[in-house]
């Protein structure tokens, strides 16, 4: 993973066959995704995006894989979705635009928001349009100081897509989901975790080592525990109390199948630390 704009993309993991714009590795039960268009600023080209798409699946039902890190290699996490290539010299016939968002960067973003996994985001540098949701997608945010999210659509006359209208006002109000829509100003690191986007801004040489730390301890965890919460925090906000409750009750049920749960109750009893494998 890259912790400065120096870095080699060897430090990221190895070259995809199928897309040598995404770098991928699992080390320890860590599944390290890594853009790899710094000179595009990591702008997500459609085959970029499918292979994220697969990866997160892939790793939703491998057992090696219990935590995933999401960053970028160069000066910026994410300028956004690659759009020069979505020009069209023929006639749009209605219901294009829709489709293409629909089966493009919301596909994306349910991938993050579902993947059975946590997923990590280190964000290294700019995080803008699709880039910033992507961010705001993933469980944890970890920000390098030099960062920054910018709802940047408002600036192209556009309206917000990859899910912003959906994420933002869940993670922040709507009040302040408005003000950076509507403006588009770039909202530095700090700020963004004073308003609760970003879980926590360390300095651009410690995010690396950070990330590695947070996914570390997230792989060595109870995984089918910490998906169920996952799933019941992601659902909270679109139920009423007796779904939520019902879907609580369920989730105890099954996860108390679990090895890692019963081992984490003999563990309390027997006064040990618990050895959780993910099953």
């Amino acid at each position: 993973m890259p912790s400065s704009p120096e870095d080699t993309t060897e430090s990221a993991g190895s070259p995809d066959p199928l897309d040598p714009l995404v770098l991928h590795a699992t080390d320890n039960g860590v599944l390290l995704i890594t853009l790899n268009r710094p000179e595009a600023m990591n702008a997500i080209t459609p085959d970029q995006r499918e292979r994220i798409i697969s990866l997160l699946l892939e790793a939703s039902a491998d057992p090696a894989v219990r935590a995933v890190v999401l960053t970028a290699t160069g000066r910026g996490f994410c300028a956004g979705a690659d759009l020069r290539g979505a020009a069209t010299t023929g006639e749009r016939v209605p219901g294009d635009v829709a489709r293409t968002i629909r089966l493009g960067a919301q596909r994306l973003i349910a991938a993050v928001l579902d993947c059975e996994k946590p997923v990590v985001a280190a964000v290294n540098g700019t995080a803008a349009g699709l880039g910033a949701h992507l961010a705001f997608a993933c469980d944890l945010v970890l920000a390098a100081e030099s960062a920054k999210f910018i709802e940047v659509f408002v600036r192209r006359g556009l309206v917000p897509d990859a899910g912003g209208a959906y994420l933002l006002p869940r993670l922040i109000g709507p009040q302040r989901a408005k003000e950076l829509m509507f403006f588009g100003d770039s909202l530095p690191a700090a700020e963004a975790e004073r308003l609760g986007l970003v879980n926590r801004v360390v300095p651009d040489g410690e995010l690396a080592k950070t990330a590695r730390a947070w996914a570390r301890r997230l792989a060595d965890g109870p995984t089918r525990a910490i998906a169920l919460t996952k799933q019941l925090v992601n659902a909270s906000l679109d139920t009423d109390r007796t779904t939520a409750f019902a879907a609580e009750a369920a989730a105890q049920e099954i996860n108390m199948t679990t090895r890692d749960a019963n081992e984490g109750v003999a563990a309390f009893v027997e006064r040990r630390a618990p050895e959780y494998r993910g099953l």
